[in-house]
């Protein structure tokens, strides 16, 4: 499977029966497509709707249901609609039990910068700043570096952040990492990873688990 599968596919055994969870625009919304089997969630949508269901075939499209992305979706059995007000109340008021972003950069303290990088042109920072306040839970999937190699797991971000230690746990096509105040903490390895790859592959120093999963 490529990267981004991996990542969804290891992020999707985060999930609980009965999480209301929020996916954000991206990487992110594939989780949906690999729920575990007995495994019952309701996707909340911050421009106003709880319950989404998966993407439409061609003939089933309704230009009248996007999500935050602006994609086309479906509606389950039982899905509700509001305002944006209302789906921000939701979101403020600590009731979305999971929230699973993208992210440019996040540090060893838990803080996220995913929305802008100075100098580029952005539409708006969208729901990200509220939900990584609001959701009980905040898990990043991302691929480990830069298209150049780069880490994106650093001592201190160097981007506008989004966050301040809202960060819960990353999940890579590398390693599964937990924010803990004593560190990063390396949880699980890719099947296909080292120890020493996920080490040099990382800016901070990591606190190894031992046994150390396999994923």
């Amino acid at each position: 499977m490529d990267k981004r599968e991996r990542i969804v596919r290891r992020v999707a055994r985060e999930l609980r029966d009965g999480d209301y969870v929020n996916l954000g625009i991206g990487m992110p919304t594939l989780v949906a497509n690999f729920v575990p089997p007995g495994v019952h969630i309701t996707l909340h949508s911050e421009n106003g709707m709880l319950g989404v269901g998966p993407y439409p075939l061609d003939a089933d499209v309704d230009p009248d249901l996007i999500n935050a992305g602006k994609e086309t979706i479906s509606e389950l059995a039982g899905s509700a609609y509001f305002s944006s007000a209302e789906s921000f109340a939701m979101v403020r008021g600590g009731h979305i039990d999971l929230t699973v972003l993208g992210a440019l950069q996040v540090d060893e303290r838990g803080n996220l910068a995913n929305w802008m990088i100075p100098g580029k042109m952005v539409k708006g920072m969208g729901g990200a700043m509220d939900l990584v306040a609001g959701a009980r839970r905040v898990i990043v999937a991302m691929e480990h570096t830069t298209r150049e190699g780069a880490p994106k797991i650093l001592p201190a971000c160097t981007l506008p952040l989004t966050g301040v230690g809202v960060v819960d746990l990353v999940i890579t096509e590398m390693a599964v990492i937990e924010v803990t105040p004593e560190g990063l903490r390396l949880k699980e390895i890719a099947e296909d990873a080292t120890v020493e790859a996920v080490l040099a592959a990382t800016g901070p120093p990591l606190l190894v688990d031992d046994p150390l999963p396999v994923f």
